[in-house]
């Protein structure tokens, strides 16, 4: 739980620290700019409250790995909800009404996590998750997002480095073996979710794990 609060907390301020400029430069994400990846973490934040005020009352069907489901091929951006976020982090107009929004809703996201019991039971995606596991998952999606946000961005400040570990550990469970270690943790996620081709050296080793690449994550 404290982790996904101090991933959160990192990703809100390196968002919060972005120059107008920044906001017009490509991020990590195929096809959309850091304005519409931060339209998306207002998104992310909206789904996160939904889930915490969402009980169930069923056995969990998924914990903080099985979350996550594996698609075969990397986004391009031109899905219908990809390109309805595009839309709607034009609809801003200034970066300045982005950056509001994301402090608004994404504190009260904060909050929410820090009041949830990790035991209460959450509804999500047509799955029922423990809101410990649900948050955990999204320690992922926070470090992953921290990456793209400042990946044409030199100079600003990385994911909590427990949270990037923490990461790479759930993606090695994700793929069913660890990533060689002489891949640093940004360099695993990286490379492990196709954000990033691996160099000759890296696909020699790399070895059978190779083939299960790029975990693309939904």
């Amino acid at each position: 739980m404290d982790l996904f609060v101090r991933a959160w907390t990192a990703l809100r301020t390196a968002v919060a620290e972005l120059s107008d400029e920044d906001f017009a430069r490509p991020s990590g994400c195929a096809g959309w700019l850091v304005r519409d990846l931060v339209c998306h973490l207002v998104i992310d934040a909206q789904d996160v409250l939904i889930t915490l005020v969402t009980p169930a009352d069923t056995e969990p069907t998924r914990d903080a790995v099985t979350y996550w489901d594996v698609a075969a091929t990397p986004p391009t951006g031109d899905d219908p909800l990809d390109a309805l976020t595009v839309r709607l982090a034009a609809a801003y107009g200034e970066p300045r009404l982005l950056k509001f929004h994301l402090d608004d809703v994404g504190s009260a996201a904060g909050r929410a996590a820090e009041l949830a019991d990790p035991g209460l039971r959450v509804g999500t995606r047509d799955e029922v998750l423990t809101a410990g596991d649900y948050l955990s998952a999204y320690v992922l999606e926070w470090t992953l997002h921290h990456l793209d946000l400042i990946a044409n961005l030199p100079g600003k400040a990385e994911p909590p480095a427990e949270g990037l570990a923490r990461s790479r550990a759930m993606l090695e469970k994700i793929a069913g073996t660890a990533f060689p270690v002489s891949f640093s943790d940004k360099d695993a996620l990286l490379v492990g979710t196709g954000r990033r081709t691996p160099t000759d050296a890296e696909q020699a080793e790399l070895g059978e794990l190779a083939a299960k690449l790029p975990l693309v994550l939904g």
